[in-house]
C-alpha cells in the first residue's frame, strides 16, 4: 500500500489529459464541420485532431485505465464498500465507449467533413461533463 498513493496521483493526473482531450476534440469537429468547405482549414484541423487523440487521448485513457486497475488491484475492498465503485466503473466504461466513439466520427469525418451538423456535434460534446460529473460524484461524495 506504500505505492497507493502514487498510483492515485498518477490515476487524477491521467484521467484529467484524457478528459482534455475528450472534451476538446469533439470542439475540434465542429471547427471541422463548420469549415467543411474550406479545405485548407480542415487540412489544419485533421492533423490537430489527428495528433490530439493519438498522442494525448490514446495514452492517457490506457494510463487511466491501467493506474485504475493497479488501485484495484492494491486495494480490492473499494469493490465491496458500497455501490460506488461500481456506479463509477460503469461510467468510466461508457467514457471508454465515448473515447471510441470520437475515434470512429474522427475517421468518417476524414472522408466526409459533412457528417454530422454541428448541433449535433455541440450536444455530442457534453456527454463527456456528464460522465465526469457522475464519476466525481461517485469518488467524493460515494452516495451508495
Amino acid at each position: 500500500m506504500a505505492y497507493y498513493s502514487w498510483v492515485l496521483a498518477f490515476h487524477v493526473m491521467s484521467f484529467v489529459s484524457w478528459m482534455a482531450a475528450l472534451f476538446y476534440l469533439p470542439r475540434l469537429f465542429i471547427y471541422h464541420r463548420e469549415n467543411a468547405d474550406t479545405k485548407a482549414f480542415t487540412d489544419v484541423v485533421e492533423v490537430q485532431e489527428y495528433k490530439l487523440m493519438k498522442y494525448i487521448g490514446v495514452p492517457a485513457m490506457w494510463a487511466t485505465i491501467l493506474s485504475g486497475g493497479t488501485m484495484l488491484w492494491l486495494n480490492s475492498g473499494l469493490l465491496h464498500g458500497g455501490g460506488w465503485m461500481h456506479a463509477k466503473l460503469f461510467f468510466a466504461a461508457l467514457l471508454i465507449g465515448y473515447h471510441f466513439s470520437l475515434e470512429k466520427i474522427r475517421r468518417v469525418m476524414k472522408e466526409n467533413p459533412h457528417f454530422k451538423t454541428s448541433k449535433w456535434l455541440r450536444v455530442y460534446n457534453e456527454v463527456p461533463t456528464l460522465l465526469m460529473i457522475g464519476i466525481v460524484i461517485m469518488v467524493v461524495v460515494r452516495p451508495f
